[in-house]
C-alpha cells in the first residue's frame, strides 16, 4: 500500500516499517503507453484535457460569470469557461494517473466548488476526459474543441 506521502507500507509482526519511494518527472512521450511496464511507470501522471459540461435552471449571467471567475482563481488550471444564463462549459487540464482519476477529479469538481465559488446549483451533463496525444491530434486534424477564447471566462 503506498500511502499519500509516496511511501510504501510494509508490516512485520508487530512492527511497522516505512519505505521512502523515489517520484520521478514525466517527459515527453512517457507514460502514454508505450514499453516499459515497471512499478515506477504505473504510478506515473499523465495530463488529460477535461471538458466538463453543466447545466440547470437560468440564473443571472453577471453570477454566472462571477462564480466561474472565482472558480478559475480556486483551480489554477482552469483554462477556459464558455457560459450562458442555464450552462456552461469548462476546459483544463488535469495531471493524474490514469483516466479514472482524471475523471473523478473532474465530476467532483463542481460540487466541491459550487459554495465556495457560489456556483448555480447546476447539474453535470456532460464530460470529456481525453489524453493529451488525442487531444493534439483532433486539433492537428482539424477536429479538436472550438476555437479557444484566449484563457479566461467568456459567454457563449
Amino acid at each position: 500500500m503506498v500511502n499519500c506521502e509516496g511511501r510504501a507500507d510494509t508490516r512485520s509482526g508487530d512492527r511497522r516499517r516505512l519505505v521512502r519511494r523515489a517520484l520521478t518527472s514525466v517527459g515527453p512521450g512517457d507514460g502514454d503507453g508505450g514499453g516499459g511496464g515497471g512499478e515506477e511507470q504505473d504510478h506515473a501522471s499523465r495530463l488529460w484535457h477535461v471538458t466538463l459540461s453543466v447545466s440547470g435552471k437560468p440564473a443571472p449571467l453577471s453570477e454566472v460569470r462571477r462564480g466561474l471567475e472565482q472558480l478559475a482563481h480556486d483551480h489554477p488550471f482552469l483554462l477556459t469557461s464558455r457560459y450562458a444564463d442555464d450552462h456552461a462549459e469548462i476546459r483544463y487540464w488535469e495531471e493524474a494517473r490514469d483516466l479514472h482519476d482524471a475523471a473523478a477529479v473532474a465530476l467532483r469538481l463542481w460540487g466541491e466548488h459550487r459554495s465556495s465559488a457560489q456556483l448555480p446549483p447546476w447539474e453535470i451533463v456532460g464530460l470529456e476526459v481525453i489524453d493529451r496525444a488525442t487531444y493534439h491530434q483532433r486539433v492537428a486534424e482539424g477536429y479538436g474543441p472550438p476555437p479557444a477564447h484566449p484563457v479566461g471566462v467568456h459567454p457563449y
